[in-house]
């Protein structure tokens, strides 16, 4: 591709939804929450699933599709709003109003049950479509030390 040329489109079909848990969108307080992905049963059978519960932990994409286009943002902005954080970038935080509205959360798997997985700290709502599902392996953790402002461990502090 070409730098002047346009990319072209990227559909993704959702492979099932958020099935229970929290119906409202806002933030913090995720840990605790429990809900259902639900596997669509016409673009999957149980063999989809095969050994998935020997893993504890998901890596989940979604999409955020009750945040409106026009609410979209690309530029920088103060996380959730909060004018003590710093203006910082779309791509430099993790609010559902980007580019692309995808949001990736990992979350405990409690148990499978056909195209049914439980899952407990998914940071989606009832309803919300599933792009893709892997299992967390802790090898694609970071390797070594982390870091982060301030601002962002002040955010995480009860999101969990």
């Amino acid at each position: 591709m070409s730098e002047n040329s346009t990319p072209a489109a990227v559909v993704s079909v959702p492979v099932g939804r958020v099935v229970g848990g929290r119906a409202e969108v806002r933030d913090d307080d995720w840990g605790k929450e429990t809900a259902i992905i639900r596997l669509d049963a016409g673009q999957y059978g149980p063999e989809a699933v095969a050994g998935l519960d020997a893993f504890s932990h998901l890596e989940v994409v979604y999409h955020f599709d009750r945040v409106p286009t026009d609410k979209i943002q690309t530029g920088a902005r103060h996380p959730r709003g909060n004018t003590d954080w710093p203006l910082v970038g779309i791509f430099a935080q993790r609010g559902k109003n980007r580019p692309n509205r995808l949001g990736v959360s990992r979350c405990r798997l409690l148990k499978t049950d056909g195209l049914d997985l439980h899952v407990q700290g998914l940071d989606a709502v009832d309803g919300t479509p599933v792009l893709d599902i892997k299992p967390y392996m802790t090898e694609f953790g970071p390797q070594g030390p982390t870091t982060q402002p301030d601002w962002a461990t002040d955010i995480m502090r009860h999101y969990h």
